[in-house]
C-alpha cells in the first residue's frame, strides 16, 4: 500500500469534525464528528485446563511428509538410527496446539536438566504401569490362593524400586523449583531471584509443561494407558487433593486399590496433611524418612567414587546415550529401539513373517506346500528389570565427590528449528487477524 492510499484510508488529522472556542483554555479546539471507537479490552489469560489441550495424533499423509522433510531429526555421521528422546519431543511439539507453545517452553524442553527429568519420568511411568499390571494379576490370584511371606518380599521390592525411580524424578523437579543449574532463567523470581514473583505466568507455564510431559511420556510408552499415565503424573506433581484430572474424570482409582496395591504403588512417603501444608509427592520422596543411597541424589550429575550395578543400570536409562541402551538389554519405552521399525508418528510398523501353512495342495500327484503371511503380535518394548539393591553399607562417606558428569550435548539444531517454526506460525496468525480487522 502506498503512502497516498494510507492517507486516504485513515483520513487527515482534522477531518470529519468542527472547531469550537473553549472558554477555559481561551483557544480553539477540534471536536471530531466520527462515532467513538470502542475500546477493546484484553481479557486476562487464565490457566488452561489439562483436559482442554488436545494434541493432533491423526496427521494426514501430507502433514506427515512435511514433518519428515522439515522437522524430523537428521542423523549425524556415524550415528546409529535409534529413537531418541529428541524424536519424541519433536513429535510432541509438532502435534501440540499452537496456543500452548512459547519460546520459553521450547527452550525448557531442550535443557540437560529437563532431559534427565523427562527420561526419569518415562522410566518411572513405564515401571508404574508394569507393576500396576503385576499387582492386578497378583490380586486376582490371591482370590484362590493363600498369601505367603514371600509375597511381602516381592511387593516390598516393587515398592522400593518405585520409590527410587520417583527420587530420580523428584531430584530434578526440585532443581527446577529452586531455579538451580541451567533452569535459573525460568525461575518465577528471575535468575537472581530478586524481582517480584510472576506467580500467574509461572502457573501457566507449569500447567503447559505438565501437559506436555504427559504427552511425551505417553508417546514414549507407545501410546499406552493415557488416562492412567495422566492421572499418576498429575498426582505426583499436585498431590491427590489438587489432582485436577481426577476431579474431572472422577475415576476413584486410588480408593479402588487394595491395601497391598496402595502400599506398593504409592509408597511409604505419602503424607496426608492439610491442604495448605501439603507438598508434592515428588518432594516427599526426596525428603522421605526411609533409607536412601546418597548416590541416587546425584545420579547423572555427579560422578560417585563407585556405582553399584543397580545405579549403573539406572544411569544408562536417565543419562546415558540412547544408542547404548541395547548394550544393557534395556529400552526406555520405545526410546532406544531402531527408528526404521517405526513410522513418522512413532507407531510400530507391522512385521510380516512367512509361516508355512499346514494345508497342502495335491495336484497331479505332487504335494505343494503353500505359505501364508501372518502378523506376529509381540510386546512393543521389553519389560524393565531393575537389579536388586546392594547389601553394602550406604552410609554417609567422609567426603563427597567433586567430579561432575560431562555436560550432555543438547540438539540446538532442533531447538532453533522449532523456534523458527513457532515465530512463523505466530506471525501468520497476526497477519490473518489484521486482514479480518481491515
Amino acid at each position: 500500500m502506498s503512502e497516498d492510499d494510507e492517507e486516504g484510508f485513515f483520513g487527515g488529522l482534522y477531518e470529519d469534525g468542527h472547531w469550537v472556542w473553549d472558554e477555559v483554555t481561551a483557544a480553539l479546539i477540534f471536536v471530531s464528528d466520527r462515532p467513538p471507537v470502542p475500546v477493546q479490552t484484553k481479557k486476562a489469560t487464565t490457566k488452561v485446563a489439562t483436559g482442554v489441550i488436545v494434541f493432533r495424533d491423526d496427521l494426514d499423509l501430507i502433514e506427515q511428509f512435511r514433518y519428515r522433510r522439515r522437522y524430523q531429526r537428521k542423523l549425524e555421521s556415524g550415528q546409529l538410527d535409534v529413537i531418541t528422546l529428541q524424536d519424541v519431543i519433536d513429535l510432541a511439539i509438532y502435534t501440540a496446539p499452537v496456543q500452548i507453545l512459547s519460546p520459553i517452553l521450547i527452550n525448557m524442553l531442550h535443557l540437560p536438566t529437563m532431559e534427565r527429568f523427562l527420561r526419569a519420568l518415562i522410566l518411572c511411568s513405564a515401571y508404574y504401569l508394569q507393576v500396576s499390571d503385576e499387582m492386578t494379576f497378583r490380586t486376582l490370584d490371591l482370590e484362590a490362593k493363600v498369601r505367603t511371606p514371600y509375597s511381602e518380599i516381592v511387593e516390598y521390592e516393587f515398592q522400593e524400586n518405585l520409590s527410587d525411580l520417583r527420587i530420580l524424578v523428584g531430584k530434578e523437579y526440585c532443581v527446577m523449583l529452586i531455579g538451580g543449574a541451567d533452569t535459573k532463567n525460568y525461575h518465577h523470581m528471575g535468575p537472581a531471584k530478586k524481582r517480584k514473583s510472576l506467580s500467574d505466568k509461572d502457573a501457566r507455564l507449569f500447567e503447559t509443561l505438565l501437559r506436555m510431559c504427559v504427552q511425551i511420556v505417553w508417546l514414549a510408552l507407545g501410546r499406552k494407558s493415557f488416562h492412567l499415565v495422566e492421572l499418576e503424573i498429575n498426582r505426583l506433581f499436585k498431590t491427590q487433593i489438587f489432582n485436577s484430572v481426577e476431579h474431572t474424570m472422577k475415576t476413584g482409582y486410588i480408593t479402588k486399590m487394595t491395601p497391598e496395591e496402595r502400599a506398593v504403588l504409592l509408597g511409604c512417603c505419602v503424607k496426608n496433611d492439610k491442604k495448605l501444608n501439603s507438598r508434592s509427592p515428588l518432594s516427599n520422596e526426596v525428603f522421605c524418612f526411609r533409607e536412601i543411597d546418597y548416590r541416587m541424589m546425584g545420579l547423572g550429575v555427579v560422578q560417585p567414587h563407585e556405582k553399584t550395578r543397580r545405579q549403573q543400570y539406572l544411569w544408562h536409562l536417565i543419562a546415558g546415550k540412547e544408542e547404548n541402551l541395547a548394550k544393557i538389554d534395556a529400552t526406555l519405552g520405545i526410546i532406544g529401539l531402531p527408528r526404521p521399525k517405526f513410522d513418522v508418528m512413532l507407531k510400530r510398523l507391522p512385521e510380516a513373517t512367512d509361516v508355512k501353512s499346514k494345508a497342502t495342495v495335491s495336484s497331479r500327484g505332487n504335494t505343494i506346500d503353500t505359505t501364508k503371511s501372518t502378523i506376529t503380535k509381540t510386546e512393543l518394548y521389553p519389560p524393565i528389570i531393575i537389579p536388586t539393591k546392594s547389601s553394602r553399607d550406604t552410609g554417609i562417606p567422609l567426603y563427597f565427590p567433586d567430579d561432575t558428569e560431562p555436560p550432555r550435548r543438547i540438539n540446538n539444531v532442533q531447538r532453533l528449528r522449532w523456534q523458527n517454526r513457532l515465530m512463523k506460525l505466530l506471525e501468520s496468525s497476526k497477519t490473518s487477524v489484521r486482514k479480518e480487522v481491515f
